[in-house]
C-alpha cells in the first residue's frame, strides 16, 4: 500500500486535475490512499473570508464569491454538462461556508478551523466527481472521520491511539470490499472526538499522509510537487538550486524545523518510527526519479541548504523594573505565546531583554501587547526576513545579506540564522 499526497499547486486548475488523474492511472491495480490539499490558493482566500467574517466587515460576501468563482471556473472546464450534479454539490458546500460565517461565537482559532477546512472538502468533492466521470474508481472518506485530535485549534495534536484504530478498521476493509478502487481523503483537516473540526497546522497535508502511512504500515509515501525532487533551496528565491537524490530523516527534520517548504515539520517522525521511506516526485515529470528521504545518513552531504521565511516580525521584551529576564519571566512570556498559538521561529535573550522572531502575528500583536505591556516595555519590527543557512559559510552570508540591516544573528556548529530587512524599518 502506498500513500500519495498532492498539494494545492497540483490541482489548481482543470488541466492540473486531469494531469493528476493520468499520474494515478500509472499505478492502477495498486492499493493507493491519495491525500489532496485545497485547490491552488484556496486556503489563502478562505483566510480572507475568516478575517472578514470574524470582524464583521461589509465585504464578506465578496470574499466568499472569490472562493465560489475559482471553483466554479474549474467545474465549468471539467464538466461541460451544466446538469451534472457536481454543480449542485458546489452550491451546497458554498452555502455551508456562508452559514458557518454567521456563527462567530468562538475563539478566532476555532472559527478559523471551522471555515478554512472547507477548502479541502470542496477540493476532494470535485476531484472525486471528476474521477468518477472518467472511470477512475474511487471512494471518498472524510479525513475528520479518520484523524482525531485534541482541541488545540490551528495546530491540533493527533490522538494516535484513536486515529490508528479508525484508520486500521476502515481503510483495509474498503480495499477488501472494493478492489481496484483508490481511496481519496483530505489533508490538513481532522476533528476532535466530539466532531469539532480542527486543522493540523499550515501546509499540514504532508503530515496527514504521514499519519495515514504510519497507521497503515504503508510501503512508502510519495509527495508530488512542482519541482523535480528535494532541492537545497527554494527556486522562487534562490538561483542555481541543486537536487538532492537522498537525504536522511534526521537532516530532513532539521530542515523542516527551520522552515523549509519541502515538508510540514511533523511529517518525518511517524515515518522514521516505522522506517517508511518518503519520495518527492514532480507531477510534471511523473516517470522521472525524484528524491528519497530514508533512515541512512550515509548519503547526507554538506551542501549548504538555504531557507528563507518572509513576512517576519521581531518583538523585544524588556522588564520595566530593569530586573533580569530569568526563568519566571520567560515562563510568563512563553505562556502568552502558547495561549495565542504563536510559534517562535528564533529567540535570543540578554540580561534584561528577550527577543523573538515569529511569523507576523497580525491582529494577535495587539493581544500580545495588551497582555504584557504592564510588565514589559515592548518594541517590534515588521516586514523582516529570516534566512537560515544549514552548513553555512561566510561568503554565503555576505552574498545574501549585503546592503541589508541585520537585527539578529545566531550561529551554531552547522547552522547560521539571521533576521534582517532590505530597508530600514520603523519601530513600534
Amino acid at each position: 500500500m502506498k500513500v500519495f499526497k498532492f498539494g494545492g499547486a497540483s490541482v489548481k486548475s482543470a488541466k492540473a486535475i486531469k494531469n493528476v488523474a493520468s499520474i494515478i492511472r500509472l499505478y492502477q491495480g495498486q492499493e493507493l490512499v491519495v491525500v489532496f490539499s485545497a485547490m491552488g490558493k484556496t486556503t489563502n482566500a478562505l483566510e480572507n473570508v475568516v478575517h472578514a467574517a470574524y470582524n464583521h466587515l461589509p465585504d464578506i460576501n465578496e470574499k466568499i464569491d472569490v472562493v465560489r468563482k475559482f471553483h466554479q471556473d474549474i467545474l465549468d472546464d471539467l464538466f461541460r454538462d451544466e446538469a451534472n450534479p457536481v454543480h449542485h454539490l458546489l452550491d451546497g458546500l458554498m452555502q455551508n461556508i456562508k452559514e458557518f460565517t454567521k456563527h462567530t461565537g468562538f475563539s478566532y482559532d476555532e472559527f478559523y478551523d471551522r471555515i478554512v477546512s472547507w477548502g479541502e472538502l470542496i477540493s476532494t468533492a470535485i476531484i472525486s466527481a471528476w474521477f468518477d466521470e472518467t472511470g477512475l474508481k474511487n471512494i471518498l472518506i472524510p479525513a475528520p472521520a479518520l484523524i482525531k485530535t485534541n482541541d488545540h485549534y490551528r495546530d491540533a495534536s493527533v490522538d494516535w491511539q484513536k486515529t490508528c484504530e479508525l484508520i486500521g478498521k476502515q481503510i483495509p476493509a474498503i480495499f477488501s470490499q472494493n478492489p481496484y478502487h483508490i481511496i481519496i481523503t483530505q489533508g490538513f483537516i481532522a476533528s476532535t472526538k466530539d466532531g469539532k473540526r480542527t486543522t493540523l497546522g499550515r501546509e499540514g497535508s504532508d503530515f496527514t499522509a504521514s499519519v495515514l502511512a504510519f497507521c497503515l504500515n504503508a510501503e512508502r509515501v510519495v509527495v508530488w510537487k512542482d519541482v523535480e525532487g528535494l532541492l537545497n533551496a527554494d527556486p522562487v528565491y534562490f538561483k542555481n538550486t541543486q537536487k538532492i537524490s537522498k537525504l536522511s530523516y534526521r537532516e530532513t527534520i532539521e530542515l523542516a524545523f527551520y522552515g523549509a517548504k519541502v515538508l510540514h515539520p511533523k511529517t518525518i517522525k511517524p515515518l522514521q518510527n516505522k522506517n517508511i521511506p518518503l519520495e518527492i516526485k514532480s507531477f510534471y515529470q511523473p516517470q522521472e526519479q525524484g528524491s528519497i528521504i530514508q533512515a541512512s545518513e550515509k548519503s547526507d552531504c554538506l551542501l549548504p541548504f538555504l531557507i528563507l521565511k518572509k513576512n517576519q516580525m521581531l518583538i523585544s521584551f524588556s522588564a520595566r523594573d530593569f530586573s533580569f529576564v530569568t526563568e519566571d519571566k520567560l515562563h510568563r512570556l512563553f505562556g502568552v505565546f502558547h495561549q495565542l498559538n504563536i510559534r517562535i521561529n528564533l529567540m535570543q535573550n540578554s540580561a534584561i531583554s528577550f527577543t523573538v522572531c515569529i511569523n507576523d502575528a497580525g491582529e494577535k500583536l495587539m493581544e500580545i501587547i495588551g497582555e504584557l505591556q504592564h510588565e514589559f516595555e515592548i518594541l517590534y519590527n515588521r516586514g523582516l526576513e529570516l534566512l537560515t543557512i544549514r552548513h553555512f559559510n561566510d561568503d554565503l552570508l555576505k552574498q545574501h545579506t549585503s546592503n541589508c540591516k541585520i537585527y539578529m544573528e545566531q550561529r551554531s556548529r552547522s547552522t547560521l540564522r539571521v533576521v534582517y530587512s532590505r530597508e530600514v524599518q520603523g519601530e513600534g
